[in-house]
């Protein structure tokens, strides 16, 4: 029977026969097309499913969530009916955040849990952020800030219009990383880490993903990767390859 998806969970090719389905959760201000063309790299074995968050793209008109629990409780909901066949996850920046709280909920409540869990760009859970937060700063200077990332292109900050567009969302997705509270009283995720650091990323440094070991009952691997905080975009096949062989080990 073909697998239906809805809103929340995409699948830009679809693929029954696959062995294993790769769940990704996109970067602040990002939604589902990010990963889009993610499926042409992992080969017949592998389905990539983005996953569309509210108040982007096709969900625009919903208002985004501000919460990084409340996000993880329906992303688990959504995701636990899609357990049919072993699956992953991978989330980039703010993505990695929801997919450790994601992967969270699922373990506290006895649901499926991901074969592996792939975070890329983002600090521990329990460390604070080194920059202070912007989702209060003033337009233009939100706006200077987002470019210092690199993952915004140029033509998109350079169109007033986009970006009036686009400020509610940017502004909620850093609202949700900058009062994000670690809860302390969860167990260590029992499913295998792969961390995932950028060598020249001034806002996550390799170092800064280590800490995430002390939430993985297993040993959490780190990769690292040439570029910068955007190395999803840079140096995607280098990403891809490295998850794509981790993904194959774990379904053989």
């Amino acid at each position: 029977m073909t697998t239906k998806f809805n809103t929340w969970v995409t699948c830009p090719a679809p693929n029954p026969a696959a062995k294993i389905r790769l769940f990704c959760l996109p970067f602040a201000g990002g939604g589902a097309s990010a990963y889009r063309q993610w499926s042409k790299h992992f080969g017949p074995e592998i389905e990539v499913c983005p996953l569309q968050l509210p108040g982007r793209e096709n969900r625009f008109s919903e208002p985004a969530i501000k919460n990084a629990q409340q996000l993880a409780q329906q992303l688990a909901n959504q995701l636990q009916m899609y357990a049919n066949k072993p699956f992953a996850i991978y989330g980039h920046s703010m993505g990695a955040l929801l997919a450790f709280e994601t992967t969270r909920v699922l373990q506290s409540q006895g649901l499926p849990m991901p074969e592996a869990l792939f975070l890329g760009a983002h600090r521990a859970a329990h460390r604070p952020p080194k920059r202070k937060p912007m989702h209060t700063l003033d337009d233009a200077a939100f706006i200077q800030k987002l470019q210092t990332f690199g993952g915004f292109p140029d033509e998109v900050l350079a169109s007033k219009e986009l970006v009036q567009f686009l400020l509610p969302t940017l502004r909620a997705d850093f609202a949700l990383c900058d009062n994000y509270v670690f809860e302390a009283d969860h167990a260590p995720l029992e499913c295998p880490m792969h961390l995932f650091a950028g060598e020249f990323d001034d806002e996550v440094k390799p170092e800064d993903m280590t800490d995430w070991q002390s939430h993985c009952a297993q040993i959490a691997q780190l990769h690292r990767l040439d570029g910068g905080h955007f190395f999803l975009r840079s140096h995607l096949d280098a990403l891809v390859e490295r998850v794509r062989t981790s993904l194959l080990t774990t379904v053989e």
